[in-house]
């Protein structure tokens, strides 16, 4: 499919979320494991014992909606909450991070496509200017 050059950013950026949605949904769909949760989980596996206020910081979400998520993740028995003091720790369980290196897994496969179509060092430039688009965003 081809573009008209006038057309603007955000539909080009949600076909690349939806596809991207798709792909994940499509190989980790046996997991139990949806696309709106699997951030959540790796940000857990790559910090583990992180509290749920640094979680909402990460993501600049609303405490109740990390809330709700982190008890989606706990009931499919991917995280587990501990006791820690006045707070909650949150782990991964072996199932969690089972799940986690696979989607990490499939998100570098889905890296090595995009590279694939338009090269090393314009998939650089192109990261480059996503996150400095997003930093200015938030």
């Amino acid at each position: 499919m081809e573009f008209k050059d006038d057309i603007p950013t955000a539909p080009l950026i949600s076909i690349m979320y939806r596809e991207h949605a798709k792909y994940i949904n499509d190989n980790v769909k046996e997991d139990d494991l949806s696309f709106g949760l699997f951030p959540l989980l790796i940000n857990i596996y790559k910090n583990e014992g992180i509290i749920q206020e640094q979680l909402a910081q990460n993501f600049h979400l609303n405490e109740s909606t990390i809330t709700r998520n982190l008890k989606k993740l706990e009931d499919k028995g991917f995280i587990k909450r501990e006791k820690y003091k006045r707070t909650k720790r949150i782990e991964v369980t072996p199932k969690g991070a089972k799940t986690a290196k696979k989607v990490m897994d499939y998100d570098e496969i889905w890296d090595k496509h995009i590279k694939e179509i338009i090269g090393e060092n314009e998939y650089n430039n192109f990261l480059i200017t996503l996150k400095k688009i997003s930093e200015e965003l938030i």
